[in-house]
């Protein structure tokens, strides 16, 4: 078997030279073609990473501010402290143990107000006074009455008591 002598004839080997001059022309228009199309695909995907990275950050700044606002909030309609304070402790000459064990057992009685929200604790306002004073409280062997001076209410309720004798 023997392959026909195609080397010899003019118009075969044009044929053959143009065949590879085109497939040459071809690849090479087919790089130029593939690298504008990556190039511009590229520079599409590095614009939309950018573009999803700052609307990430975006969104992380709103949430944490959105937090925080509502963090702040929740702070701020419930109650998060109770603060008792006997004010005339000294005209009866009770010494400051007493008078903190005291203030203790009050804020003990009425602990059920902490995290609850400011409305219903302004509606409970007279149960918490009644909780207060109408337990007697026994010091240096004498009972003592409390009496509610004044009550406020808000994230922090304070509260200002008066010791009286109980008769």
């Amino acid at each position: 078997m023997r392959i026909p002598p195609y080397y010899r004839k003019p118009s075969w080997q044009r044929f053959f030279a143009g065949m590879g001059i085109g497939g040459a022309i071809s690849w090479c228009i087919f790089l130029y073609i593939f690298g504008v199309w990556q190039e511009e695909n590229s520079k599409l995907i590095q614009t939309q990473q950018n573009e999803i990275e700052e609307l990430k950050n975006d969104i992380k700044i709103w949430q944490a501010d959105y937090e925080e606002l509502n963090q702040r909030n929740l702070d701020k309609i419930t109650v998060q402290k109770i603060n008792i304070k006997i004010i005339n402790g000294e005209r009866y000459r009770l010494d400051d143990l007493s008078v903190f064990q005291t203030e203790e057992a009050v804020r003990d009685d009425i602990k059920m107000v902490l995290a609850k929200d400011l409305e219903t604790v302004a509606k409970s306002k007279e149960l918490i006074k009644k909780i207060i004073e109408n337990e007697p409280v026994k010091l240096n062997e004498k009972r003592y009455k409390l009496k509610v001076r004044e009550m406020v209410i808000y994230t922090t309720l304070s509260i200002q008591l008066e010791l009286q004798f109980d008769e």
